[in-house]
């Protein structure tokens, strides 16, 4: 049986798992990368990596929210025009919180922390697609396993 991920929606719970899932594999493999790059301490860059983590996991909601306020109110639909001013206006927004938080901890220029953060955002464009992709194929495979079992006592 093959199951619609996008048709089975996610509970909060899940939502959780798969968000602390993103972050602490990105976490894990971003921290050695900052760590090798700027040449700081493995458990500078570690915090540095679990701290923009947890801004861009409460910008991600309070930007995704406010935007579907937005949508809503404006009865836009979710063409890809929509999607590409949502992914645009949130990279924006990061940037301009993550910056000053990057030059501050890693005391470096405003300008080495804006080449910092466009390198992250360049190597997290592929990390989430790969993720994501990752993500769906074993939670589908999850999900047809229970309705299996549901469907075959």
């Amino acid at each position: 049986m093959t199951v619609n991920v996008a048709d089975a929606g996610m509970s909060l719970r899940e939502r959780m798992l798969h968000a602390g899932l993103f972050e602490l594999i990105a976490v894990i493999v971003f921290a050695p990368l900052i760590t090798w790059v700027t040449g700081k301490p493995l458990h500078q860059a570690g915090a540095l990596t679990l701290t923009l983590s947890c801004i861009a996991m409460l910008w991600n909601m309070v930007f995704t929210a406010a935007f579907q306020r937005i949508e809503r109110q404006r009865g836009w639909r979710r063409t890809l025009r929509v999607r590409l001013l949502h992914a645009g206006l949130f990279e924006c927004g990061l940037v301009v919180v993550m910056v000053p938080v990057i030059a501050l901890w890693l005391q470096v220029r405003l300008l080495e922390a804006l080449l910092l953060d466009i390198g992250l955002i360049l190597l997290f464009l592929p990390y989430t697609l790969v993720f994501n992709w990752l993500y769906d194929r074993a939670r589908a495979r999850v999900l047809s396993g229970r309705l299996g079992r549901l469907s075959n006592p």
